[in-house]
């Protein structure tokens, strides 16, 4: 691939409830590829990353979402509080130096709430073995010991300078934005107060080290108290217990766009449905519209897939559930919305399947739905362009969005 001309790799900006980069707007259209760190750091397997970015590239993916933190685990980048492997830090090193050269855009998260690499559960063992008095990992909101292990962290990503580019991450404008933590939960405190004051520390704290990129919080999108009007479209009663609360939560200081997951298998049934669907439709119509009223800001569906491993799953059925987020997203864009993009959960490349959750997508494996993104980038290719143009099927429309409207076979 060439090298990204600088002029037109700048960082990604808001501008009201869009994403505009270099003035000019600019549409999320991605995936998910959690393990890209932790593979570069073997040179065996490092190939493995150049592998998904060009095929990501070669269907016009466009931003990845992946992981910034190992945690005292197999591979661990923070072995310790503030102690780092020097090597995998150079394999994430690696991993932003080889999304730029494919036009790739990261969005980098921060820490866990799961325990899969360390997370929040990581931090309360080592505040455990510092001889702090512990009784539940959601402590990891609340204590201040945890929150400045976290902040460390933080400090020493948003600082690295990069050995294969020599640009500190806070400068690079292939970083797209960072997330403060993936799918915080703090079920100890349903009220979300717990984590409200988290998030308006740490988007602040992230802030006040790197002040050019944007921040968001990682959340799934669950209603919490402050909106209960808006617990109707949870997709169960549990979800308004978990201490998440998605308007209040996006309307903190620092906090520049809205994310969203997307889990009907998970959260409502795993047999499949055309119910899945649409719950699937009117999840993101209420977010899309949260963020018009509420917040002002543009809202990425961060996370959405469905599983192979669930009853009655076929690939089509995976291709509908793709479309309906394509579609609803591309409803939102053509009236200039906030709805800005949407991110596939999850890419892999061929010979995977030892890490496969049941949600990979291996293009070469899956023709129709290699079609599907493709053609999905051609249309987000032509927003983008906000160009003025007659089509070849010779209707009058000279707006590029209304004849995308017009010819859905585009």
């Amino acid at each position: 691939m060439e090298d990204v001309e600088d002029d037109g790799w700048q960082m990604v900006e808001t501008k009201g409830n869009q994403f505009i980069v270099n003035s000019q707007p600019f549409y999320v259209n991605g995936f998910n590829t959690y393990w890209l760190m932790v593979m570069a750091a073997d040179q065996s397997t490092r190939a493995k990353v150049s592998e998904v970015f060009q095929q990501a590239s070669s269907v016009g993916l466009t931003v990845c979402r992946t992981w910034a933190f190992n945690d005292g685990q197999w591979r661990a980048l923070q072995k310790s509080p503030s102690v780092y492997d020097e090597e995998v830090f150079k394999a994430l090193d690696f991993v932003v130096s080889e999304a730029k050269k494919y036009k790739i855009r990261l969005i980098l998260s921060l820490v866990n709430n799961w325990d899969a690499y360390g997370g929040k559960t990581q931090y309360v063992k080592w505040g455990k073995a510092a001889g702090l008095n512990l009784t539940s990992d959601d402590e990891f909101f609340s204590h201040p010991t945890l929150r400045s292990y976290y902040k460390a962290h933080v400090k020493a990503v948003v600082n690295r300078v990069n050995t294969f580019t020599n640009i500190t991450y806070k400068d690079d404008p292939t970083i797209f934005a960072w997330e403060l933590m993936n799918e915080p939960r703090c079920t100890s405190d349903p009220s979300g107060d717990t984590l409200q004051s988290w998030i308006a520390e740490m988007a602040v704290y992230v802030k006040s080290l790197d002040a050019k990129h944007l921040v968001e919080i990682g959340v799934e999108g669950f209603y919490g108290p402050s909106a209960p009007a808006r617990a109707q479209f949870n997709p169960n009663s549990y979800a308004t217990q978990v201490g998440t609360d998605f308007i209040r939560n996006h309307q903190t200081l620092g906090v520049d766009f809205a994310s969203v997951h997307i889990y009907a298998d998970s959260w409502i049934s795993q047999t499949i449905s055309d119910a899945h669907l649409q719950f699937t439709t009117t999840w993101m119509e209420a977010h899309i519209e949260d963020a018009e009223k509420y917040l002002g800001m543009p809202v990425i569906f961060a996370e959405f897939g469905v599983s192979s491993k669930d009853p009655g799953y076929n690939s089509s059925f995976r291709d509908a559930l793709i479309s309906t987020v394509y579609k609803t997203v591309l409803n939102s864009t053509k009236k200039g919305g906030s709805g800005a993009g949407s991110l596939l959960w999850q890419l892999f490349p061929e010979g995977m399947d030892n890490m496969d959750d049941g949600y990979a997508i291996v293009l070469a494996k899956s023709p129709s739905t290699l079609n599907l993104i493709s053609l999905h980038s051609s249309k987000l290719a032509i927003f983008n362009s906000m160009c003025s143009w007659k089509c070849h099927w010779g209707c009058k429309k000279k707006n590029a969005l209304e004849t995308i409207i017009y010819h859905d076979d585009l």
